[in-house]
This record gives C-alpha cells, structure tokens and sequence, in this order.
C-alpha cells in the first residue's frame, strides 16, 4: 500500500531516522558528517521477532538482514546509500560471476558451475572451511518437512529433479530430525551436486536468465553439517546457530532480545559484500510504539529502529536535521493480495471482474498521507515499482486524485454478478500495517465490501497465511489458524505465492532515513 521508510545498517533492514553510527561508554551517536568509527555497541530497538530465523525459511525483511550477517550465499548485493550500487548481483562465497566467456556457463544456458573462494570459513572450533557439500546441504533443507521455504517454488521450477527430492521430503516427520537428515543423505537433487569442495554444478530445467539472482536470495545460504541435529528453524535450531558472516549470534532470548558479536574466523579480505565495525550487535524486542522507538533514537539510548516506521507527525520536524534525508527507492510493500482458491462468496476472487472492480476502491492518497504525504510517497499503479527492472508506466484503473472511486467499484461488482461481498483480512501487526488495513477496509466498504480484519498475531504471516490458501481454514489463506468457515480472503503483506493474485498496489514511497548510512 504504501512503502516503509527503510534504513539498512550491516545487512540488517531496519527502519530509522536519527543519529548514525555505534555509540561506546559515553552514548553519543556520530553525527552525519564523522567517519565511520570501530567498536562499541549498535543498539536497535523495535516490536517483533522474526518469524523463522532458520536461513532456508527466512520470510521478512528483518530476518533477511539479520541472517546476512552470519549466513552467506553464493552471491549477493552490496549495502551502499546509493541505490544503484545495490543493484549488481555480485560474487560472495563464489569466486566469480559464471559466465559463457568463463566456461562456466554451458553454450545452452542450462548448466552452471560455480567455483568457490578460499577463505570463507565456519566459526567452529576449529573453524572449517566452508564446502560445495555445504551449499548442496542448503539446497536440500529449501524442501524440509518442518519449516519449508516460502522461496522452495523459485528453485522447484528451474532447478531438474527438485521437485521430485521435494515432494519425497515433505512425507518425512517434521519433528524427527534424524529422519530429516537421514533423508537427505539418502537422496540427491539431480540438478545440485558439488564436483569437489570448491565447485557446484547446477543443472537447470530450462535457461533462466534470473538465475543468478535466485542464487543471491538468502534462501541458499550454506548450511554447515551440525544442522542436521535440529529441527529446521526449531527451538534448539535457534540456539545453535553457526556463522560463516562477520557476526554471530551469541545470545538469543525469543522475542526479547538478540546479542550479535564478532566472529573470529571471518577475515574481511575473504568477504568482498560486508563491512564489520560495531564489536556487538544488541536487538532489543517488545517495544511496540514508533513514537517510543523514535524518542529513543534522538535521546542516544538506541541508534536504529528494528522493524518500526519513523512516526508521521516527526517527519516535518525532522527534515530541517542534518542527520535525516528521504531517499528514493523502489517499493510496493505492502500491497493487496487475493486468494484465489478461496471457494467463499462463490469464488469470487477467482473472477478477474470482480478484482478489477476492487481496484477502483482503494483510496490511495489517503494511504499516502500515512507515511507522510507526498513527500515520502508517491501513488503507485503497478505491481512492478519505479525504479525495478521491468517496471513499465501504466495506470489501468485511474481514479479522481488516486482517492478511488467507490462508484465505478459498486457498478463493476454489480456487474460482475457480486454486488456484496464479505472478506477475510488478515494483516500484519507491526508498523503501519493495521492502519493500511483499517483504511482500506473503509475504502471496501464504501463500495458494498464487508471485512473482517484479522491481525495475524501467530508469527506465520509469511510461511502461512499469504503463502497457503489451501490451509485448514479452508479459502481464509490462513493456514495455521483454527477458524470457522472464512468468507475469502484479502490480506497485506509484501509477498504472493503463484496461488496468490496480487492487486491495487497503491503507494510508492521513499525511505526517510539518516543521511549517512551506519555501518556494523
């Protein structure tokens, strides 16, 4: 609906406007214009704990930014304040971009052989190196029973005989993991396999031209050997978990706190993605106000928001601050997405009338105004945002103002044999979700559209309730949670899965952040 203000700070995606930098014993924070500074602690506060902290199920922005700093891929993006830095896929535990001039890429774009760099290793005593048996081993836990990724269906589609390996390990017990293992040493993904401890050959179903940004995705991070003990993104998984990234997690407190310190064995020479400069790392949960977070930040007590917004009404104030700048990038978080499979209302959202209908209700200024106005956000027509590759201009349902056009909507459902309809709206509990969701269930119901919101509480936004419309709760998309018979479904999120129709994205904002980007 409207896109989040986002500051990136070491790999974490977090959302902030204050003081950069890490603060030692005296607490004060650097200001825009001073040198990055070694040590100290980089303290970030915000309200929620990831859903899955497991690298293979990762499924929110900050659990992406959180394992980037001890789970590392094959290749990946640099974090810079320069948008358009960030966008080269770059090489990161690989020793190179595999390419047809190189030899590693096959004359029919099919197979792909990936070489790694020396000197990447695991933070376990001893350290060991890490190993193309390593990565293979992330490949094979994207399909694990207990906590399967939400990104499995970006690899089952390109990657041969992954589906076949994938539909076997969803039989296997999730709450066994000596069976999860046991299957995958029993089993191979035909298109994975490491040719010796430093090269990985992929062979793909077809060409993909995007395969090397599917590769980049924290989804395939390596996985080291000692996970084969735990239930993937189980409670000792959590309490277990290795690093190959310039931090680790020392000290994990479920939905309290995170301790991150330096790892040892990492050597930046051998990392050409990451920089490292706080000596810790502390992330501290539970704190579910923006206003509260924002006073925090400007007092010196906390140096970055974890997963809340700069509050609207401190946008004005804080523009005349040096240390504060909106930046332009692209976005479309959140958005609406219609669960197609849903059997309520008739199947209704099954019917492309019956969306486009629900296009023209969206008030999309009004949702502009909630992150602060235009100068924050633009109003956005596309699923594809300004500034994304393949981003073409297009407004296929314009209305007066981007306020909407409950009308148009009344008389299109009508139309369309649907002229009241009563929807399921799930939405996250954090940032601004609740007031998109409140605002666009006012939109709805202008146009003849009951809602009831539903704020997903249980931690499976992601990993269920967006991603599995076939669920218990049978149409709601809402997999995990016991419910009665739902009336279909609209939620806000920032994903779809291929079940998903995804529709009336509305705002695209830019990111109010410091000026200078803070560095771990």
């Amino acid at each position: 609906m409207a896109r989040a203000m986002v500051k990136a700070a070491a790999g974490f995606a977090v959302l902030a406007a204050g003081l950069s930098g890490c603060v030692g014993g005296s607490g004060e924070g650097a200001s825009a214009d001073e040198p990055v500074r070694g040590g100290g602690t980089l303290r970030i506060v915000g309200s929620s704990d990831v859903e899955h902290l497991d690298p293979a199920s990762v499924a929110s922005v900050g659990a992406y930014g959180l394992v980037r700093t001890f789970a590392r891929t094959l290749f990946g993006t640099r974090a810079a304040g320069e948008f358009s830095e960030t966008l080269p896929v770059r090489p990161d535990v690989a020793a190179r971009i595999p390419t047809r001039e190189n030899g590693d890429v096959s004359d029919d774009r099919e197979t792909y052989t990936v070489r790694l760099r020396e000197g990447v290793l695991w933070n376990t005593e001893p350290p060991r190196p890490v190993t193309a048996d390593d990565f293979v081993r992330g490949f094979e836990r994207l399909c694990n029973p207990a906590a399967p990724s939400i990104g499995r269906g970006y690899y089952v589609s390109t990657l041969a005989g992954m589906q076949a390996f994938c539909d076997g390990f969803l039989k296997v017990d999730p709450r066994d993991p000596a069976a999860i293992a046991a299957y995958q040493r029993a089993h191979r993904i035909e298109g994975v396999r490491a040719e010796d401890d430093r090269t990985i050959v992929f062979e793909l179903r077809e060409p993909a031209s995007d395969f090397l940004h599917l590769l980049a995705l924290p989804f395939t991070a390596a996985a080291p050997q000692e996970y084969d003990r735990y239930v993937p993104d189980g409670p000792e998984f959590r309490q277990h978990t290795i690093s190959n990234g310039p931090y680790q997690i020392t000290e994990y407190r479920p939905g309290i706190s995170y301790v991150l310190t330096r790892n040892p064995a990492w050597r930046a020479r051998h990392d050409p993605l990451r920089e490292r400069h706080a000596a810790r790392i502390r992330v501290t949960l539970g704190q579910d106000s923006p206003e509260a977070v924002q006073q925090q930040i400007e007092q010196g007590t906390a140096d970055l928001a974890w997963d809340q917004p700069v509050p609207t009404p401190a946008i004005p104030r804080l523009r005349d601050d040096p240390r504060f700048a909106i930046e332009q990038t692209p976005n479309s978080n959140p958005y609406l997405v219609f669960n197609l499979l849903s059997p309520n209302n008739g199947g209704a959202l099954a019917k492309r009338d019956v969306r486009r209908a629900l296009q023209y209700a969206i008030d999309r200024a009004a949702l502009v105004k909630l992150v602060g106005g235009p100068a924050v956000a633009d109003p956005l027509h596309t699923v594809i945002p300004p500034g994304n590759s393949g981003y073409a201009a297009a407004n296929h349902y314009p209305t007066p103002d981007d306020s909407g056009d409950p009308a148009t909507c009344r008389a299109l459902l009508a139309r369309a044999g649907h002229p009241s309809l009563t929807l399921k709206f799930p939405y996250r509990t954090n940032s601004l979700h609740k007031l998109f969701a409140e605002s666009m269930a006012e939109n709805l119901a202008s146009c003849g559209v009951r809602t009831e919101l539903v704020p997903d509480t249980g931690g499976s936004f992601y990993g269920g309730t967006i991603t599995t419309p076939r669920g218990p709760a049978r149409g709601s998309g809402t997999s995990r949670r016991p419910a009665g018979r739902p009336t279909g479904t609209a939620t806000t999120g920032a994903r779809s899965s291929s079940r998903c129709s995804t529709a009336a994205p509305t705002a695209t904002a830019r990111r109010t952040t410091a000026a200078t980007t803070t560095r771990a």
